[in-house]
């Protein structure tokens, strides 16, 4: 590791101050950031923590009877304080990594990171979230700008991210052993007005939405509808753990399996 200086506000706006100064670097759960630190890819002069702010962490519902999550709680509390609410999200929540990373990592540190392999993108995604900011309201359609990028501004940070409860969603997710990231994940969520599946961990441009499934799936909620359904593989990861084809086989295998499970 390398000298820097650390900071921990207590407030949003004490935050974005500090975030504001030159080579500043938000932390939140840090699970992607320390050993990035690390191996020097990234050198900030200072490290702004965000754990420290009420305000961002813990679970509500509002008014519209969406779930609230603080942009700073850990992915341990999401799996149990949101159980009863929206079951698919807590499962979600409760597979990611390992106890430790659960305990650490953050919701709002995973979406802002945009992993093209992360879980919590997906579930954004598929629900059709909203991330508000300390600037602004962010559908999840508009936020996820490719791999490692995102609509968010400098300085602009996470506070929380407003969930629509589903009539029925799952997430299925085909784990890689070593990192427990998805190789391929697939949140399912049945709406009033259709159906939205958001699919990670493969695509060179991170979390994307099938919507040839959805308009199959908002027609007839059934594992059928699925067959002979398939992802282009031309924008479909490839490496040693898998090539195009094989994954995107995988998005058709996972959906069929979030459906049965919903249904």
């Amino acid at each position: 590791m390398y000298a820097f200086e650390f900071e921990k506000p207590a407030t949003i706006e004490a935050a974005v101050a500090a975030l504001a100064e030159e080579d500043a670097q938000a932390l939140s759960g840090g699970q992607t950031l320390i050993p990035t630190l690390k191996q020097r890819l990234a050198m900030p002069s200072k490290l702004v923590s965000l754990t420290g702010i009420p305000e961002m962490q813990g679970v509500c519902r509002n008014d519209a009877g969406q779930v609230c999550i603080g942009g700073a709680t850990p992915h341990a509390v999401v799996a149990s304080e949101v159980a009863e609410a929206y079951p698919a999200l807590a499962a979600l929540a409760g597979n990611i990594g390992d106890p430790a990373v659960r305990n650490r990592g953050t919701i709002g540190g995973s979406i802002a990171n945009n992993d093209p392999s992360a879980c919590y993108p997906a579930a954004v995604l598929g629900s059709g979230a909203t991330l508000i900011t300390n600037a602004r309201e962010i559908p999840a359609d508009g936020f996820f700008d490719g791999m490692f990028t995102t609509a968010l501004d400098e300085g602009e940070i996470v506070i929380e991210v407003r969930f629509p409860v589903p009539e029925v969603a799952n997430y299925q997710k085909f784990v890689q052993p070593a990192s427990r990231f998805a190789l391929v994940g697939v949140f399912v969520a049945k709406f009033a007005e259709g159906v939205r599946v958001a699919v990670t961990g493969a695509s060179n441009d991170g979390v994307f939405r099938w919507t040839e499934a959805e308009e199959v799936l908002s027609a007839n909620f059934s594992p059928d509808a699925i067959n002979g359904l398939t992802v282009d593989a031309g924008d479909i990861i490839g490496d040693l753990h898998g090539t195009p084809e094989y994954r995107a086989h995988i998005v058709g295998v996972m959906t069929m399996r979030a459906v049965a499970a919903a249904s």
